[in-house]
């Protein structure tokens, strides 16, 4: 049976979490804050997680335009157990990561780029 285009989807996010360490948990979530596909742990709330992801990456944006610091690249949040990372993937879709805490930032972003590169053929 043929791949279905949400398992090409979610087999993308496992190998973005098998390219490093770091990676916890990740997801594709619509602008409109629906989830598209999701690696996300046993019991997330992926309807939540999906609504806060577009929410913080559409507050990123405004904040970036209004304060002149032209397109938004990416959006981060830190907390004590670890990283809440946001990136667009093009104009109709966010990866959302979750990182650990002592986790290499560059390489993280490194990787979701890659990721956001051939996640962009596939939406």
């Amino acid at each position: 049976m043929a791949e279905s285009r949400v398992d090409r989807l979610t087999n993308a996010l496992y190998e973005l979490q098998s390219g490093t360490g770091d990676i916890e948990a990740s997801a594709i979530v619509s602008v409109d804050g629906l989830i598209i596909a999701s690696a996300l742990p046993a019991g997330s709330e992926e309807d939540r997680v999906s609504a806060m992801s577009a929410a913080m990456l559409s507050l990123g944006e405004r904040i970036s335009m209004e304060l002149r610091r032209g397109n938004l690249d990416q959006v981060y949040v830190k907390g004590d157990q670890g990283y809440v990372l946001l990136m667009s993937i093009g104009e109709e879709a966010v990866l959302t990561a979750l990182a650990r805490p002592k986790a290499k930032l560059g390489l993280v972003f490194l990787e979701m780029r890659r990721a956001v590169e051939s996640l962009s053929s596939l939406l």
